[in-house]
């Protein structure tokens, strides 16, 4: 199996990836799920966190604020933002669940309190705008968690649903060159989740000399991981695909360089 692709465990931790692990320098990801009651502690040293309430609802705790009833979502498939909560760099957050909830804990470099981001924040849902991406098949749904446009030192997180038959990630651009205002460096992952769950989507991991030319076959609750290259993602007739992006590099801005080979659909006609 491809050393990008990662598969579930079955468990409650149903995803632990690490810088180390993934053999990079800045974003880590983890999935918990947590039944009512259940609670799990995070602090990570040096790294600031973003707590992503997939589904369910859960009170959130850092230092002496407490956020009640974060969340509330059925489904990642329903038109509604997570809830989420910012964490500083090396500070300590608990996640307590009020009903049955899947969670993502987003972690990249990060100064605590002294850098760019403050204190512990719940994330407004009102400010994680939604847009619409591309036209006819290459239409999809992107709703900005934590934008550069959202105070933070490291990280940026989305989430993006493709309809069925859709491309996303189209055409391919990639980020893994440090040259902004071009192109910026920032690993990547995706989360992946397909309704209904049988289904899968491909995803293709190249760079220009095809010295990385991977294209792999994402089920749901699979992680993907995007070090460098381009990565579109297409979703077959009949499923829905939704993933999670957390992108992390020396440089907190998302600037991408389309490949040339494709770029000629996105000429006015």
């Amino acid at each position: 199996m491809s050393k990008l692709l990662i598969k579930p465990a079955a468990q409650s931790q149903v995803h632990q990836v690490t810088p180390q692990s993934a053999g990079w320098s800045y974003v880590g990801f983890s999935v918990h799920d947590l039944a009512q009651g259940q609670t799990l502690e995070c602090q990570q040293q040096g790294r600031e966190l973003c707590i992503v309430i997939l589904t369910g609802t859960a009170n959130i705790t850092v230092g002496e604020q407490t956020w009640l009833k974060v969340g509330g979502r059925t489904s990642v498939f329903v038109d509604q933002p997570p809830g989420a909560v910012y964490v500083p760099a090396s500070e300590m957050v608990t996640i307590e669940a009020q009903d049955a909830i899947e969670v993502a804990v987003c972690s990249a470099p990060g100064q605590g309190k002294h850098g760019s981001n403050g204190e512990a924040r719940l994330i407004d849902p009102n400010t994680m705008s939604q847009e619409v991406r591309g036209q006819t098949t290459n239409t999809r749904y992107v709703r900005n968690i934590l934008p550069e446009t959202q105070a933070a030192d490291s990280l940026l997180v989305v989430e993006v649903i493709t309809p069925s038959g859709h491309w996303s990630s189209y055409p391919p651009h990639k980020h893994d060159r440090d040259a902004s205002p071009e192109e910026t460096l920032l690993e990547e992952t995706y989360y992946h989740r397909l309704n209904p769950p049988s289904g899968y989507a491909h995803q293709r991991v190249y760079t220009d000399d095809r010295s990385l030319d991977e294209t792999l076959s994402a089920q749901d609750r699979d992680v993907v991981l995007v070090p460098k290259g381009y990565h579109p993602v297409g979703v077959p007739h009949g499923y829905t695909s939704y993933y999670l992006n957390v992108m992390a590099g020396p440089t907190r801005q998302w600037h991408f360089f389309n490949d040339p080979a494709h770029e000629w659909m996105l000429e006015k006609k």
